[in-house]
Parts: C-alpha cells; sequence; structure tokens
C-alpha cells in the first residue's frame, strides 16, 4: 500500500491536507485519484488509514478522509543515538538511510580532531538538509512510524558533555581495555544509549580522556578492522539483536 509522509500540523478534524512534493508523488507521479487508499504517518509515530477524498491541481494539494488511527511497535528500544564522524566521499547519506533501517532513535553527525571532511557554514545546512531528507524518505520506504532526528554537525567535544545525559555511552575504538559489544551490554536493560564512531584514524587520546566516564565502556568491533561507514552500522545491528531478536 502507498505510504505518506505529513507533519502533525496537517493533520485535524479527521482530515489530512497534503501538498508540495508528496501532493505531486500522489497525483503526478504515482497518479492516485480520489477513493484510493493509503496510509500516512506524522513522524512521531502515528499512522493514519485513510481514502483520497478531493485533489487539487493549483495548488497540488491531496485530502485523506482518517479512517483508522494506530501507533505500530516497529521502534527499537533501547533508544539508541548513533554520533558518526562524517566519512569522506558522501558515505554519510549512505550511513543515515541504513541507520535509519535499523531503528536508529537520533544520528550526530560528527567532527572529531581527526575528521577529515569539516564543511562551511553553508555546506552544514546542505549537508543536514540532505540527510534529514534520506532520513523521511527512508522512514516512507520500510515501514517506520517515526523519523530520526539528524542534528547539526556537531563537534566531538560537545558531545562527550552530554554523556552524563544517556544511561550508557559506548565508544568504539582500538583502546587496549575495550570489550565486546555483548559484554559492555551485560546487565543492561532499558534506557537511552549512545553510541560513537569515531573516523579511518580513529579517535584521538585526548578525545578518548574526554569520553572515560563511569557509564562509558569503550569497545571493540571484533578481529577485524571495519571502516566508519560499516562501524556504526554494525554497532546498531548488535545492539538490535541483543534487545529485539
Amino acid at each position: 500500500m502507498n505510504r505518506f509522509y505529513v507533519p502533525g500540523t496537517n493533520i485535524r478534524k479527521g482530515e489530512i491536507m497534503i501538498d508540495g512534493e508528496e501532493a505531486h508523488h500522489m497525483m503526478d507521479v504515482i497518479r492516485l485519484q480520489d477513493g484510493d487508499k493509503v496510509v500516512i504517518f506524522d513522524g512521531t509515530g502515528n499512522e493514519y488509514t485513510g481514502f483520497i477524498k478531493k485533489t487539487g491541481r493549483r495548488p497540488r494539494r491531496v485530502i485523506v478522509e482518517i479512517v483508522r488511527t494506530e501507533r505500530p511497535s516497529v521502534e527499537s528500544i533501547p533508544k539508541v543515538t548513533l554520533a558518526q564522524a562524517i566519512p569522506r566521499k558522501g558515505k554519510m547519506d549512505y550511513i543515515v538511510e541504513k541507520a535509519t533501517e535499523l531503528g536508529v532513535f537520533r544520528l550526530i553527525p560528527l567532527v572529531s580532531e581527526r575528521t577529515v571532511v569539516r564543511p562551511d557554514a553553508a555546506g552544514c545546512r546542505r549537508k543536514t538538509g540532505r540527510w534529514r531528507k534520506i532520513a523521511i524518505e527512508t522512514s516512507k520506504q520500510c515501514g517506520r512510524s517515526s523519523i530520526p532526528v539528524v542534528d547539526e554537525i556537531t563537534g566531538f567535544g560537545e558531545i562527550a558533555r552530554q554523556i552524563d545525559q544517556y544511561d550508557l555511552a559506548l565508544l568504539a575504538g582500538f583502546m587496549h581495555n575495550a570489550v565486546s559489544i555483548k559484554e559492555s551490554l551485560a546487565g543492561f536493560r532499558t534506557g537511552d544509549i549512545l553510541v560513537f564512531i569515531g573516523p579511518e584514524g580513529d579517535f584521538s587520546p585526548e578525545e578518548i580522556r574526554m569520553a572515560d566516564r563511569d557509564n562509558c565502556r569503550f569497545v571493540s568491533l571484533g578481529s577485524r578492522i571495519l571502516k566508519s561507514d560499516t562501524a556504526g552500522l554494525f554497532v546498531l545491528s548488535a545492539v538490535d539483536y541483543e534487545f529485539s531478536l
């Protein structure tokens, strides 16, 4: 069934008003018509089933009459925030897409001491806008009812200062005292998890020192060396396996 995203502000009194790119996609690409059944989600966990009541072309607008509202249980528990150092060659697009499919709750594009990609202010706005759009489109495709939050590009130090706000933090790297993900999750049942993934050159000694808190565990990703764009997805998959499968 066709599935579309609409912000909650467009939903009121039993009807949904769809405009902009989504209306164009519905009317001109898929060519839906009055009476067709659709599923709408608002990005905050609500999903609506309804029928197209009316369409208009100037401006393009679709009105859907709601017949059922629900909150599907498709989101991951615990909530995982991925602080991912930005890799080179546009690989962050892929990470956002796959992290969304794997149930990430929040994604923080990270600039660490050894991160090569350092966009200027205009570049940051452009990249963040694209990543948020990817998160929306991927949520539509994979059946999520909540869209992951994609933060502005942020420095490592600022996120390190937020570690105490989480129930558990995992920092992946080559530290001598790193433990397996399975061991790091032993005894952890519920709460919010923050995952740090560094650049190809790993985190610096100073960054590791900044992250060394009581609730932060240094984790190894096994005997093979993973690229940065693989590492975050590996951790998300491992956490999902431990708690969801």
